[in-house]
């Protein structure tokens, strides 16, 4: 099983527009061999440094299924306008990959 997440830092006040462009996008993930799940995880708020953590989370089989995702037309449908949003952020988003080493 293969985790994959990338991290955002959304300036403080923009919190519910992020989340907006979140679920009204036609990700096709759930058409993607080996997709399992996603989820957007939100933090709690850092005041003093102006942002509140997010958190994109998928989990797929593997992580070859994965980078069939990135590969595809789906994943370039589903990021085309991703620069818009750029005023949204404290920069770019960090991505972070895990593979399952033990799990229940």
């Amino acid at each position: 099983m293969y985790f994959a997440m990338n991290r955002f830092r959304v300036a403080l006040g923009q919190e519910e527009a992020f989340e907006a462009v979140w679920k009204g996008r036609d990700s096709s993930l759930a058409e993607m061999a080996g997709f399992i799940e996603f989820h957007l995880l939100r933090g709690e708020s850092v005041p003093e440094e102006g942002y509140t953590p997010f958190i994109s989370k998928s989990t797929w089989e593997s992580k070859d299924a994965f980078l069939a995702w990135t590969k595809s037309e789906n994943f370039r449908a589903a990021h085309r306008s991703a620069g818009d949003n750029r005023a949204m952020y404290l920069g770019p988003p960090k991505f972070e990959g895990y593979t399952v080493v033990e799990g229940a």
